[in-house]
């Protein structure tokens, strides 16, 4: 079984814009965890075909939505991510989530937000995962090539998606 992954609203939202789920649900399906708060991001009235292209997968059993209980050790964590103080850099909540979710179910955390959570990675040793090591994953297991890389980077790219070259194969050579 794959580990679940715990999944921030940056990079879900990459394949969500370009309408192209696929690789997520060949590589990691039934294993999608959007914490409650990711959820609600994608829930924005303003995009309303991110909701429903996430509740497609919800109802596919890609993936699900996992609450934060109020007083639980990962309610703690969140709420000290979110709010920040001495020991905590404030970010946002989705990234807030998925990293105290991640580190308490001891799962992958899977965004593209390194500003807010490369800290946090470092702190309490998470596995992570962004766009572009899903894309590699996904050419290493033949479920896309690079051509195809290269026209999914491109698309995200188009969508105003923050990724780190200019090219699926730019980001390959670097690795």
């Amino acid at each position: 079984m794959t580990e679940e992954l715990f999944f921030d609203t940056d990079c879900l939202s990459s394949f969500l814009w370009i309408n192209n789920t696929n690789i997520i649900e060949a590589l990691y399906g039934g294993s999608v965890i959007l914490p409650e708060p990711v959820y609600q991001e994608l829930s924005n009235p303003s995009i309303p075909h991110l909701k429903q292209r996430t509740d497609e997968l919800i109802n596919r059993e890609v993936a699900k939505v996992q609450d934060i209980e109020v007083g639980s050790d990962e309610y703690k964590l969140y709420k000290s991510l979110v709010n920040g103080n001495e020991n905590y850099k404030q970010i946002g909540r989705g990234e807030a989530a998925g990293i105290a979710l991640a580190k308490t179910y001891n799962g992958i955390l899977a965004s593209n937000n390194y500003k807010d959570i490369s800290y946090y990675i470092t702190k309490y040793n998470l596995k992570h995962v962004d766009t572009g090591s899903i894309l590699k994953e996904a050419l290493e297991k033949k479920i896309i090539t690079e051509d195809d890389g290269n026209i999914i980077w491109d698309k995200m790219l188009k969508k105003n998606r923050k990724l780190p070259e200019k090219t699926f194969s730019e980001y390959l050579k670097r690795e």
